[in-house]
């Protein structure tokens, strides 16, 4: 049985991961910051196991290493992110912004970090990092978002360079845009349900080889702009 595990899988993207995988007869690794209030998540049928996971807190990070010591993993889907809807010119938090690097930014490096012993007992040995539209340069057309638009950038450049690191270790590292979903953050107004993308992601998902390391694609496997 494959294996996964989602951060941040007690709402939106993340919980449409596990229910999507776990349906497909996958054992998936459910992580987010409160795992007993997850009821939505608690409800999903399925291999499912829930984990305590602050993807800020190296302590929780390395807890959940030691939880899973031994235990192969196919897939890592950094997903956990936030959007604090401002850093708008005039108007930018230097506290939030830093929240949201944290978050958006370091914290899907020392995740990885933290359980790559089990990534190189996978088969797949895949590492997913969820970007957006809204991190492409080549795409800025509206300025604004400058906290989410930077980490988001940031974390595309994080990317290439872990597929490059471990590349020898046979691990393909991409990152990926779910377009624009309804989800919490992506409000009512977006154009894309949830289960759409999620299936459309885990196509693109599946197509993936060591030579896509280091890839930007959007959620159908097209190649985005940096």
């Amino acid at each position: 049985m494959p294996s996964v595990l989602v951060t941040g899988a007690n709402r939106g993207l993340g919980l449409e991961f596990a229910r999507q995988y776990a349906a497909a007869d996958w054992r998936v690794h459910a992580a987010c910051r409160d795992p007993n209030a997850a009821e939505a998540l608690a409800g999903l049928p399925g291999a499912i196991s829930r984990h305590r996971l602050e993807v800020t807190d190296d302590g929780q990070i390395a807890e959940l290493a030691a939880e899973l010591a031994g235990s192969p993993l196919d897939l890592l889907i950094n997903n956990a992110g936030i959007n604090y809807d401002n850093g708008e010119f005039g108007d930018s938090d230097p506290a939030s912004w830093l929240d949201t690097f944290r978050v958006n930014t370091i914290a899907p490096l020392r995740v990885a970090e933290g359980l790559i012993g089990n990534l190189l007992l996978g088969e797949r040995k895949l590492i997913v990092n969820l970007s957006s539209k809204m991190a492409s340069i080549a795409e800025n057309a509206s300025g604004g978002d400058y906290a989410y638009r930077t980490s988001k950038a940031a974390l595309n450049m994080l990317t290439r360079g872990m597929a490059h690191d471990l590349r020898g270790r046979g691990v393909t590292v991409v990152v990926i845009s779910p377009g624009w979903v309804q989800t919490d953050m992506g409000g009512p107004s977006a154009p894309l349900p949830v289960a759409e993308s999620i299936a459309g992601m885990r196509r693109t998902i599946d197509k993936l080889r060591p030579a896509d390391s280091g890839s930007f694609l959007d959620w159908q496997g097209h190649v985005m702009p940096w």
